[in-house]
């Protein structure tokens, strides 16, 4: 998260904010077109893309942070995790924690938060495969929950346009 307040603060920022410019010239929706030169379309369509790109780095940054905090109930709880593991699981105590205080465990009903998002689908994704890849050198597809993939957009959306300043 720290690279991600470094990167902010190279770009424009303000209290934690992505700082965009306001640009209606680079879209037919938005202007009359008959009045856009070459030189405005150019230089508004040059600024979306540099506003795309801080809008990627900032979501890859939430994706970074979430790999570096991934199962750190694994490590930080090692030995309610052991005892859980030693008995088949027939206990969950560290699994029910795992659960309410990491945000990947979605295939599970009460692993999703409300505020579920697309970084939590990644992580989950991703966590998968590499799991049973090492563990068992094949893949065990797990079904999402009806409604999720559009509650993470949804929240996804939110997070972003919250993160979002345009000035004039």
């Amino acid at each position: 998260m720290i690279k991600l307040m470094s990167l902010l603060k190279e770009d424009k920022m303000d209290n934690d904010k992505i700082i965009i410019e306001k640009s209606p010239t680079a879209d037919t929706r938005t202007c009359n077109t008959s009045k856009v030169t070459v030189e405005q379309l150019l230089d508004s369509s040059k600024m979306h893309i540099e506003d795309v790109k801080k809008g990627m780095n900032y979501v890859a940054d939430l994706i970074k942070a979430a790999a570096e905090k991934h199962d750190w109930t694994k490590i930080d709880r090692i030995d309610q995790f052991y005892k859980d593991f030693k008995n088949d699981f027939e206990t969950q105590d560290w699994y029910e924690g795992h659960k309410r205080d990491e945000r990947h465990h979605i295939a599970a009903p009460d692993g999703v938060r409300d505020d579920v998002d697309l970084v939590d689908v990644i992580e989950f994704l991703v966590d998968g495969i590499m799991a049973g890849l090492a563990r068992s050198g094949t893949y065990r597809k797990e079904d999402l929950p009806d409604g999720l993939l559009q509650k993470a957009f949804d929240n996804t959306v939110d997070k972003l346009i919250n993160i979002i300043k345009v000035e004039e």
